[in-house]
């Protein structure tokens, strides 16, 4: 497989793999609102998906398989805005690249442990695709970000 530009080999490579794990079919998204009123907050957004996560995480049976899934899927979900709003208060750029760089870490580990609810849990798949696509998508976000660090 070629690397395409801007993508490391392992995000061209694992592209194909979600497609193919989540399907192929249009995605609803983590919003209250209509979508002609999209959040473009990115502070209201991240905590919306944090509450949306834990909402989520309310619904997994806790047994010693989804116990530790549980726990580092809520702190990966919830942490992406808790470091957002640290970016949005750093004092220098430095210190705002190095916490855009973790909120894009964190959503895209959201993206695993979502991933892992499904192995463990199947029937919640169709909701953990929506939160997944809103992890895949503040992940994108935060990659632009992050990318245009100069």
């Amino acid at each position: 497989m070629t690397n395409v530009e801007g993508m490391t080999k392992s995000e061209a490579e694992t592209r194909v793999t979600d497609d193919e794990f989540w399907g192929v079919e249009n995605t609803p998204l983590v919003r209250e609102e209509a979508l002609t009123a999209r959040v473009y907050d990115l502070e209201e957004r991240t905590a919306r998906f944090g509450e949306a996560v834990i909402d989520f995480a309310k619904k997994i049976p806790n047994n010693p398989v989804t116990s530790r899934i549980i726990s580092q899927l809520v702190g990966a979900g919830t942490s992406v805005g808790a470091n957002y709003v640290e970016a949005d208060d750093a004092v220098s750029r430095k210190e705002f690249i190095k916490n855009i760089g973790t909120c894009r870490k964190e959503a895209r580990e959201t993206k695993h442990f979502l991933r892992m609810v499904v192995c463990a849990v199947p029937e919640l798949k169709s909701q953990a695709r929506i939160l997944w696509t809103e992890a895949k998508e503040l992940h994108l976000i935060f990659s632009k970000i992050w990318r245009s660090k100069e």
